[in-house]
């Protein structure tokens, strides 16, 4: 039975993070919002949403854990997983932002996780201050570099421009739908995992790095194997590094705001966060050695089987 409702927690999660994508474009629209800074902005807050919601709400029921893992493991599967998947597909080629911008800010923000977990064995509310700081100031440089240089940083093709139509009570309705399926998506697939953990005696901060944060993933896999099926550019080496850093500047930083986040299991500092930053490390030898600005299908193979080498790894222990 915890199976059914992890799914249907997993099927709130991805209605919930639609709907509210489709009302906050929608709403943007109305604010007179260019397509390229909702792309930047908007739309990737917004597909954070279910990595948020499960992080605070696993905060705020006191497992730690699970706030930290799905994070953790999210990032983790965004480079073995899905990028992975997309470049045994199809090749994705590598753009300048991606060593200028995206990859240096992923690596120092996976640094100051790890330097923040490590000295304090917690993310504090100032700390959770800090990381959201640090978020508007990646933001701000991100808006004013696209500005300048329109094509080093493409406007997000997937962005309905039809939503700038939608009426006001469409707009709410979506809210409303969007709000109530990712509360009660969390909840369930939450408390689920935790029964989970117990009927098969593994730690809470497993069941998050491996099944939670692959199913707060979904959404992002889906589009990116649908993109590089159709052969499209949309699902970048960008997009999955922006989520990155989304995932630890807002998601933790938002949750530590609510509710401080403390590591429970020692194995989140002496494992888990340097195969994250180990991940995130490996791109940039991947991207040009030997020199080609393209993530191929030997590549991908490669990161694939790091990713599974590291769940394998993580539930045998």
């Amino acid at each position: 039975m915890e199976y059914l409702f992890v799914f249907f927690g997993l099927l709130l999660l991805v209605v919930g993070g639609e709907f509210l994508v489709r009302s906050s474009v929608a709403l943007s629209f109305k604010f007179n919002l260019s397509k390229m800074v909702i792309g930047l902005t908007v739309v990737s807050f917004a597909t954070s949403a279910p990595e948020l919601l499960v992080s605070l709400q696993a905060a705020l029921n006191g497992f730690s854990d699970i706030a930290l893992g799905n994070v953790i493991g999210s990032n983790i599967a965004n480079i073995g997983l899905i990028l992975g998947i997309t470049a045994i597909i199809s090749p994705l080629t590598i753009d300048k932002s991606f060593y200028k911008l995206n990859w240096p800010v992923m690596m120092i923000l996976s640094g100051v996780l790890y330097f923040i977990l490590k000295s304090g064995s917690q993310i504090s509310h100032s700390e959770g201050v800090a990381l959201l700081l640090m978020l508007c100031v990646y933001l701000w440089i991100l808006i004013k570099k696209a500005k300048k240089e329109r094509e080093s940083i493409p406007v997000d093709d997937s962005i309905d421009e039809g939503l700038s139509k939608a009426s006001n009570f469409k707009i709410i309705i979506w809210l409303l739908l969007g709000a109530v399926s990712l509360y009660f998506g969390s909840e369930l697939l939450v408390s689920s995992a935790i029964d989970i953990a117990g009927r098969f005696g593994v730690s809470e901060r497993v069941i998050a790095i491996t099944m939670i944060a692959v199913g707060t993933s979904i959404p992002e896999l889906a589009a990116s194997v649908i993109a590089a099926l159709k052969k499209e550019n949309a699902i970048s080496l960008g997009n999955l590094i922006g989520s990155n850093i989304f995932n630890i500047s807002s998601v933790l930083g938002i949750t530590a705001i609510i509710q401080p986040i403390a590591v429970k299991s020692q194995e989140v500092l002496t494992s888990d966060i340097f195969w994250m930053i180990g991940f995130s490390a490996i791109l940039l030898p991947l991207a040009f050695l030997p020199k080609s600005y393209q993530l191929g299908r030997k590549r991908g193979i490669l990161l694939v089987g790091a990713y599974s080498i590291f769940i394998g790894m993580t539930i045998l222990k």
